[in-house]
């Protein structure tokens, strides 16, 4: 190997200073661009140009090269093209150990044009050149957004509503909507066919990240969103550019609203509270205790003088008691006189100094019923006229048959909706001879349902529909959709006595990262509070009773 002199070495040193700072870039940087981005979008779903070798031009408008976001960045023509159908924005694959950019830096791409995963992008990208420095001012946009503006820096003027954080702990998602929060269509008359959302995500790839977006309830919102459009697992996500100042429209009820009454009662679904661990509920005991803590901030907050549990441990009365214990003296349970074989089963308990059972306790054996009803007559400890609790737990939504009558029809009630209607009719037999019946409990169908609608015919009425503003009503949130699964509805009569009603919104509205569970919820985030202690939100109503 031969070596170089000292001398030799600083002469080259020297002459490489002497040179053009620019010599080196300037003939990538005058290479002109193949086509404009416009080209490469089209005006279709997919590009033209797909298979093909582009180079584009465009300002960096998003930059998320790190391996855990996007390996990539979103560049976009600065000077549109005529046609609004085609996008002027584009998704570049390329990590910083291509060639790191940042947003505002103008740049010529070259790359192979593909389609991955539904968003038109280049990869491999094969060259970046930065050329300088542009700007692109972000497009005002309303949703819903589409592929005219795929890979576009868009902002949103207008007020957003939180629609749904379902995954806002696991991927850093949040689905956002215009006019206020989203109902299910079946839930209440009105709803449009079409509802106009927005999923906001957070520009990374890594599931439960460690820095989460803000921690928001449905019903909150914010103005002037920002952000560039992708694509991907089958939707439109914005990756914001800029923070998002949610407002807390929104805010948590700390007690439920007024009722009246001189008896309250209450219903609420507790989520699989078990206490067999390793089963539907709780993985451990620090699960198990965490979750306890929740139920009984939120049963206390209710000060119910009865309520109806569902999703309580089909185990012989071990999960009650263990409420009971937590609860303290003051309130004991109801004892199933025919619980079924179903994992899980419906409960009473009640204030002893407040409220005397009146007969035994009864239930069904008819097959219709997966999880038999609870029906305890109550009356004042002092006496007076009696009212009847009739607890259920209908069928579920899920686990759809293939075909069949069961199966979804399309209709919007989802799958086992017959079999729902079959439980209502049969609780509709049940109360024919019961003094002042009060059916309680997840009905599993929405406020505009056959089984609600046959609970209704058969003489029954909606307490929830009667006071509770529309708005307001709802008690569960699916797929971005809020509906009324949890019902309350009076006899005739019994109807008469009711003062008040209401709906807590301790846990439909909060994200499921604040829950009891510890696998991937921060620890810093659980509170012994009321918040999340299930997905369902209880209900309450005060009844005025004559008597002593």
């Amino acid at each position: 190997m031969r070596l170089l002199s000292v001398t030799t070495i600083t002469a080259l040193v020297l002459s490489a200073l002497a040179a053009p700072a620019h010599a080196a870039t300037a003939t990538s940087c005058d290479a002109p661009p193949t086509q404009r981005i416009s080209q490469v979008q089209g005006g279709g779903e997919a590009s033209p140009l797909a298979g093909q070798t582009v180079r584009v031009e465009g300002v960096v408008t998003g930059d998320f090269q790190k391996s855990d976001q996007l390996s990539g960045f979103f560049l976009q023509d600065p000077k549109p093209d005529s046609d609004p159908g085609t996008s002027e924005g584009l998704f570049a694959f390329a990590r910083e150990s291509v060639k790191d950019v940042k947003a505002g830096d103008r740049v010529l791409v070259t790359g192979k044009v593909t389609e991955f995963n539904g968003l038109t992008e280049l990869s491999p990208v094969s060259a970046i050149d930065v050329c300088g420095t542009g700007s692109v001012a972000a497009l005002p946009y309303k949703v819903p957004v589409d592929e005219s503006v795929e890979g576009m820096l868009l902002t949103f003027p207008q007020p957003l509503t939180v629609t749904e954080h379902f995954n806002l702990g696991r991927f850093g998602e949040v689905t956002v909507s215009e006019g206020g929060r989203l109902f299910q269509s079946t839930d209440r008359p009105g709803v449009p066919a079409k509802q106009g959302r927005l999923l906001i995500d957070d520009g990374s790839t890594r599931e439960n990240p460690a820095t989460l977006p803000p921690i928001v309830r449905t019903g909150d919102s914010a103005t002037g969103i920002t952000g560039v459009l992708g694509y991907g697992f089958g939707s439109y996500r914005l990756e914001p550019t800029k923070p998002i100042d949610y407002r807390k429209t929104n805010p948590r009820p700390l007690k439920p609203a007024p009722v009246g009454g001189n008896v309250r009662v209450a219903s609420m679904n507790t989520l699989n509270w078990f206490t067999t661990l390793g089963s539907r509920g709780a993985s451990n005991a620090e699960e198990l205790k965490r979750q306890l803590a929740k139920l009984v901030a939120a049963l206390k907050g209710l000060d119910a003088d009865a309520v109806a549990l569902m999703e309580v441990e089909n185990n012989g009365g071990a999960s009650v008691q263990a409420l009971l214990d937590a609860l303290g003296s003051g309130y004991t349970a109801i004892k199933h006189p025919y619980p079924g074989t179903d994992a899980i089963q419906v409960s009473i308990i009640y204030k002893k100094d407040v409220l005397s059972p009146v007969g035994e306790a009864r239930s069904s054996q008819d097959p219709v019923f997966s999880r038999p009803p609870l029906i305890q007559t109550f009356r004042r400890s002092g006496g007076g006229q009696p009212f009847t609790m009739v607890v259920n737990h209908f069928k579920s939504k899920g686990s759809c048959p293939a075909d069949g009558p069961d199966a979804d029809q399309g209709d919007g009630q989802s799958c086992w909706n017959p079999t729902r209607v079959k439980q209502a009719q049969a609780v509709l037999g049940l109360i024919a001879d019961l003094p002042n019946p009060l059916v309680l409990g997840d009905l599993n169908a929405y406020g505009e349902e056959d089984p609600i609608h046959t609970l209704e015919h058969g003489g029954l009425t909606s307490l929830t529909k009667r006071f509770v503003p529309a708005p307001q009503r709802y008690s569960f949130l699916f797929d971005g959709l809020a509906g009324e699964l949890d019902h309350a509805l009076a006899g005739h009569q019994l109807a008469k006595r009711v003062t008040g009603t209401t709906i807590w919104h301790i846990n439909s509205d909060e994200p499921r990262i604040l829950d009891y569970n510890t696998e991937f919820n921060p620890p810093a985030l659980y509170q012994p509070d009321a918040f999340r202690a299930s997905d369902h939100d209880p209900l309450l109503l005060g009844l005025n009773l004559p008597g002593h």
